[in-house]
C-alpha cells in the first residue's frame, strides 16, 4: 500500500501469502539467518537468538529493502531509489540497488555513527546527511525536497513488512514451540512484519515490541490509546528510539502486538557484552535490546526468542561496553 507525502496511511497485517511471496522472491538476495540459544544458564527463561546481525549488510534491513524494490520492478526503478535511515535501511537499500543496478540516494542524520555512513557509500550509496529533527520529518511526510526515484519506507510500507516477515516464518520452523517472541521496535516494520506471520500461523505465542527509554513513544501511546508525543535523546542504540510512532503503525500494534517492554541503555549494554562473551556474536545496540528484556524477565518463562536485529556497532562504543561501560 502506497501514499503521497501528508496523505493518510491505514495497514492491514500482512498476509500469510504475501510473506511467502516474499521469501520466494528475495531468496537470492537475503540469507536464512539461524537461530542460536544464548549459553546462559541463571537467566529467567530459555533465550534463543535470531541472528538478524548475520545477513550481508549485518541488519533484517535487506529483507525489507529487497523485496520492496524487487517488487516494484525495474522499469519502475530505472530513475533510482532513495530512503531514509539512521544506517542500516539505507545499507539494506544500498545494497539491493548496487545488486540490481540502479542508483541510490540515502538520507541520514548527522548523529548517524560514521560506521553506517562508511557502509552505505561503500555499497555506492549517495549518502545526504540532515539534522535529527529535520530528518524525522522524512517518515512523517513521506518525502524529502529534491529526493527523486523510488521512495523505500524503513518501515512503513506493505512490501517491507512482508519481507521482514518471513524472519518470523524461520523463527516457528525452527521453534514451533516458542512461547514469546521478542523484537525490536524502531518505527514497527520489523515487529509488525514478524508478528503478522507469527499471529497467523501461531496466535498463542506472545509477540512484544522492544523499546528503549531514551525514546519510548509506543508504550504510552498504546495506553494512552492513540500516538503520544515522547523525549527522544540519541544515544549507542541508534537503531531505534523516537520521539513519536506513526499512526499507521500504532493501528497495526494494536492489532498485532501483545505488549510493550522498554529497557535501559545499562541494560542493553550489560546484554550486548554477554552475547559477545557467551556466544561470540557482535550485535549493535538495538540489536541487543530484545535480549536485554529476555534476561529481565519481562517476558516470563518458557522459550523466548530475541530477535538481534543488526551488529553494525561503532568499533569505539563496542570497547567501551566489552570494557563495562555505556556508550554516549
Amino acid at each position: 500500500m502506497k501514499a503521497q507525502p501528508g496523505e493518510p496511511l491505514h495497514f492491514r497485517p500482512v498476509s500469510l501469502d504475501e510473506i511467502y511471496a516474499a521469501r520466494e522472491r528475495t531468496k537470492e538476495i537475503v540469507v536464512r539467518t539461524p537461530l542460536l540459544k544464548l549459553d546462559d544458564d541463571d537467566g529467567p527463561c530459555q533465550i534463543y537468538l535470531k541472528l538478524e546481525c548475520l545477513q550481508p549488510i549485518r541488519s533484517f534491513k535487506l529483507r525489507g529493502a529487497a523485496n520492496a524494490m524487487l517488487e516494484a520492478g525495474r522499469e519502475a526503478l530505472a530513475g533510482g531509489v532513495w530512503t531514509g535511515s539512521a544506517g542500516n535501511m539505507a545499507q539494506g537499500v544500498a545494497w539491493a540497488a548496487r545488486e540490481l543496478g540502479v542508483p541510490c540516494t540515502v538520507y541520514m542524520p548527522n548523529t548517524a555513527p560514521q560506521t553506517k555512513v562508511a557502509n552505505v557509500q561503500r555499497y555506492g550509496g549517495n549518502v545526504v546527511q540532515l539534522p535529527v529533527k529535520e530528518w524525522v520529518d522524512v517518515f512523517r511526510n513521506r518525502g524529502y525536497p529534491g529526493a527523486e526515484g523510488v521512495f523505500i519506507h524503513p518501515y512503513s510500507d506493505s512490501a517491507v513488512m512482508a519481507g521482514n516477515g518471513v524472519a518470523g516464518l524461520e523463527v516457528l520452523e525452527d521453534l514451533p514451540d516458542v512461547d514469546a517472541v521478542l523484537v525490536p521496535w524502531g518505527g514497527g516494520g520489523l515487529c509488525c512484519g514478524i508478528a503478522s506471520a507469527i499471529k497467523a500461523i501461531k496466535p498463542s505465542c506472545k509477540v512484544f515490541a522492544v523499546e528503549i527509554d531514551t525514546g519510548a513513544p509506543l508504550a504510552p501511546s498504546l495506553a494512552a490509546g492513540e500516538p503520544v508525543e515522547v523525549p527522544f535523546t540519541p544515544n549507542f542504540v541508534d537503531g531505534i528510539g523516537s520521539p513519536f510512532v506513526n499512526l499507521e503503525m500504532f493501528e497495526l500494534a494494536q492489532e498485532l502486538v501483545d505488549g510493550v517492554l522498554v529497557v535501559s541503555p545499562e541494560q542493553t549494554a550489560s546484554a550486548l557484552r554477554l552475547i559477545v562473551e557467551r556466544n561470540r556474536v557482535v550485535p549493535e545496540g538495538a540489536g541487543a535490546t530484545a535480549t536485554a528484556a529476555a534476561l529481565a524477565g519481562m517476558a516470563g518463562g518458557g522459550k523466548v526468542v530475541a530477535l538481534v536485529s543488526g551488529g553494525n556497532i561503532d568499533v569505539q562504543s563496542l570497547v567501551t561496553i566489552l570494557e563495562g561501560g555505556v556508550p554516549a
